[in-house]
């Protein structure tokens, strides 16, 4: 009998990029085995897209609800262990609830939920599950960035001092200039999307990059944000002053409205004693910087970084790290949780990292409906 995790999926069907992602990741290591789901909400698609892929329909539900009752009537050995939620947004509260609920374990995209309000409940009642819960903040998986963190907890640059992280993209500036597409986009709509747009998307994931890498927690925000139009009810573009200590502070640049920006992710780190900078486009990439030395630039699968870096590098050397490799490290370590196996603490992003990022997304549009004033995280 296969050992391997059995895995659902919500969501994901069709020609979704974030679905085949998730598929890809968790084939990777040979941990898990996808057994059926409700990739969509019209049932023949949803078949349809099963006999695409290449697996059985039996275990292919007609809906959510479908899928709770009949996977509860199977003996437990034989249930979905796991199951992934891919769906919009305003989806993963309910789904998640319910399914940890049941005792399943979760694997869910961000934003975690639609509010912080929802993120805590979720919390709560994973508590008393007493199951894994992994949030997809998938560049948390590059193996330079698992090198970043431990170089900043060893003392490496130093006390950190400054924080810039940068994310620019620009795929929404052909939607947002036309009434009627931003009027359809569900991105932009509050009901599906949250409060929203440019920071519970990508704004969420430079908060958590920032926590993540450095280990230390923003204490209060300061935002601005843009609409572009007054008729948009969503944030595309927004600023954010970190403060971390009286010290310590940073900042957040954020927009979906940078035109011509592809996927401009970049965590700038400096310390006391030297720096640390990253981009997302450039992943295989780690540059130190001194004021005493040359810059160093290190690359991954070379001995000289730390063993969780290493456990993330699948290739030689010179071999690109994508981010398939990024979203199978996270995969891999559920299937650790899962077994009751060694985890390391940074191997996923948990469910407090999910109600961190719905707390500071509701943070920063208070401080800009404020005016633009300083808030505590």
């Amino acid at each position: 009998m296969s050992n391997k995790i059995r895995l659902g999926i919500l969501g994901g069907g069709g020609d979704s990029l974030i679905g085949v992602l998730h598929r890809v990741a968790s084939a990777m290591y040979d941990s898990y085995q996808l057994t059926g789901g409700v990739f969509n909400p019209d049932f023949e698609l949803n078949t349809g897209f099963a006999e695409k892929i290449g697996i059985p329909t039996d275990r292919v539900y007609r809906d959510f609800d479908t899928l709770i009752e009949e996977e509860l009537k199977l003996p437990e050995t034989e249930r979905m262990q796991v199951i992934s939620v891919l769906t919009p947004n305003f989806l993963h509260f309910p789904m998640a609830k319910k399914l940890l609920e049941n005792g399943f374990n979760v694997i869910c995209e961000k934003p975690m939920t639609t509010t912080y309000e929802e993120a805590l409940t979720l919390q709560e009642i994973q508590k008393k599950a007493n199951t894994v819960f992994a949030v997809t903040y998938t560049y948390t998986g590059y193996p330079m960035i698992r090198q970043m963190k431990e170089m900043i907890a060893s003392g490496v640059i130093g006390t950190v001092q400054k924080i810039d992280v940068q994310y620019y993209q620009g795929w929404i500036n052909p939607i947002i200039h036309d009434k009627e597409k931003r009027a359809a986009t569900w991105r932009l709509d509050p009901e599906k999307s949250g409060i929203s747009c440019c920071i519970g998307d990508i704004g969420t994931h430079a908060f958590d990059m920032i926590e993540y890498v450095t280990g230390m927690e923003v204490k209060e925000i300061l935002a601005d944000l843009n609409y572009v139009y007054s008729d948009n009810k969503m944030d595309v573009d927004g600023t954010v002053l970190l403060r971390f200590s009286e010290y310590v502070k940073g900042l957040i640049r954020t927009s979906q409205i940078a035109t011509g920006e592809e996927n401009n992710f970049a965590v700038n780190i400096y310390g006391d004693k030297g720096g640390l900078k990253w981009e997302q486009e450039n992943p295989n990439y780690l540059y130190h910087l001194t004021e005493t030395e040359p810059l160093k630039v290190l690359k991954p699968g070379h001995a000289y970084n730390s063993e969780l870096s290493l456990d993330g590098t699948k290739l030689p050397p010179g071999h690109p790290e994508g981010i398939f490799d990024s979203m199978g490290n996270i995969y891999r370590g559920v299937a650790r949780a899962i077994r009751k196996e060694f985890c390391h603490p940074g191997e996923f992003p948990t469910i407090n990292d999910g109600v961190r990022g719905m707390n500071f997304i509701e943070k920063v549009v208070e401080s800009h409906q404020k005016g633009n004033t300083w808030v505590r995280v």
